[in-house]
């Protein structure tokens, strides 16, 4: 199985190396972006409807969608910050710790796979696994849908926007526009993409073609820089932290079963990346440089030097943009362990 793995990272490393046109190519593109390039600008979503989205960002704040209302979905995806929060593992009910770091919630409708093992193809769909999970949400759609019907503010806004008093498909339908409304244009690296040849500097341009040449692009591509595919996480040297209490360091093998499916996980977005510390499935890592060291050891078998470690957490920093208009920060450092 090694050898499977190490043959597909190769050939993986070579597309990537093939999707960069070279190093000399790469060196002479510089100061201008090329629409073949691995990455995609970010493209904010059109024709969303405006009520829906603000019924879906009452919701997303409140705790009524939990079943013994003390959580909203906000507890564990701050939007003030970098769309989750600065622990490890959160927290859900009865005390306890979910299997996975919360990922951020921004930019999840350009994402083709949600959750760490790639669970869900829709937001609705994994809405409705969040709301009745009794470690998440803790909900029942029969009280559910009783508390939203018995408000009179969400009973008028759901039956002026459905034309009938609140459905599971129409919760389900609000809370999934305003997600995809959750978009952060503007990072310096789109800027770069749409043509400002100053948008990045020298030091996060050499990061951007490390990123490429050492084959970060073979997994972290498209407009999300990730989110679209599945990947063993320590293909040439082991994860860090692994614990034998928690099954979720199995990655999709708790969903598939198949021996060849432990430790394989969505591969994250990097999106933001630079504020949605701790990192890794299990939020073992709080520094940006220690992942980037880890990952190039793990996922790529090679050992960077500090010059180029920097290079690339300066590259990642491009890749943080704006929500309503101000730069994403990170959420206050916080622990539960």
């Amino acid at each position: 199985m090694w050898a499977t793995w190490r043959n597909r990272q190769a050939v993986l490393a070579v597309i990537a190396l093939g999707l960069s046109f070279g190093v000399e190519a790469v060196h002479a593109i510089d100061r201008n972006p090329n629409p073949r390039e691995p990455l995609a600008p970010l493209t904010v979503p059109e024709g969303l409807d405006a009520e829906k989205v603000a019924l879906g960002g009452l919701l997303f704040s409140d705790p009524i969608l939990s079943g013994m209302n003390k959580l909203a979905c906000v507890s564990c995806h701050d939007l003030t910050a970098g769309g989750t929060v600065n622990v490890r593992r959160t927290v859900g009910y009865k005390g306890r710790v979910h299997r996975f770091n919360a990922p951020t919630i921004f930019n999840v409708g350009n994402n083709y796979r949600l959750g760490w093992r790639g669970d869900f193809t829709s937001l609705e769909d994994q809405n409705e696994r969040i709301l009745l999970d009794d470690n998440l949400m803790a909900a029942t759609w029969p009280d559910l849908l009783a508390r939203l019907r018995q408000n009179p503010a969400y009973s008028a806004r759901f039956q002026s926007l459905y034309g009938r008093p609140v459905q599971r498909e129409d919760l389900l339908d609000a809370i999934a526009t305003f997600q995809r409304s959750l978009t952060t244009p503007n990072a310096p690296f789109d800027r770069y993409l749409a043509g400002d040849l100053n948008a990045l500097s020298e030091k996060e341009l050499e990061g951007y073609r490390l990123f490429k040449d050492l084959g970060c692009a073979s997994c972290h591509q498209g407009s999300n820089v990730g989110g679209n595919m599945f990947q063993k996480f320590g293909i040439f040297a082991p994860p860090p932290s692994i614990d034998p209490d928690n099954d979720g360091d199995l990655g999709r093998y708790t969903l598939t079963g198949v021996d060849a499916d432990k430790g394989v996980f969505r591969v994250p977005s990097l999106r933001n990346v630079a504020v949605t510390a701790p990192y890794f499935h299990n939020g073992s890592v709080s520094s940006l440089s220690d992942a980037v060291e880890i990952m190039a050891r793990s996922q790529l078998g090679r050992t960077l030097s500090q010059r180029d470690v920097e290079s690339l957490v300066a590259f990642l920093n491009t890749l943080t943009g704006e929500y309503n208009g101000h730069k994403l920060q990170p959420a206050p450092a916080s622990s539960n362990d």
